[in-house]
């Protein structure tokens, strides 16, 4: 699972439910970190991940995990974005303190739905 740190201002913001994006700047150090992730799907990947946040360094910092989609746009400055400028966009869906175990199994389980659903309709536009 990816970790990316996070200020404390935009940390609580998304466990509030006030912010709904998180960006990184378009970079190759993050173009590696969404290929992994999201694999096929890279840009424009509508398939949620499970993206761990984490307000510092250390392990016992303070994190959340988060279903996540990315994709790259112009964010919101309220948001921390500069005006203009194009980011990767991480859309936050749901948010989790890690302690309930029937979130993760929701979340596992509409990943591999889309997962599925996106399988039948590239088998079908290629006829596999």
């Amino acid at each position: 699972m990816l970790t990316l740190t996070i200020k404390k201002k935009w940390f609580d913001m998304i466990m509030s439910g006030e912010k709904k994006e998180e960006y990184r700047e378009i970079k190759p150090y993050y173009d590696s970190r969404f290929r992994h992730v999201w694999q096929r799907s890279f840009v424009g990947g509508k398939a949620p991940r499970k993206i761990r946040f984490r307000n510092g360094y250390s392990a016992d910092s303070p994190s959340f995990i988060a279903a996540c989609t990315l994709d790259v746009g112009e964010g919101q400055p309220e948001w921390g974005a500069e005006p203009g400028k194009q980011y990767y966009r991480l859309h936050i869906l749901s948010v989790n303190n890690e302690k309930d175990p029937k979130w993760f199994k929701l979340v596992n389980e509409s990943i591999n739905e889309y997962e599925e659903v996106n399988q039948a309709d590239i088998i079908e536009k290629f006829d596999f």
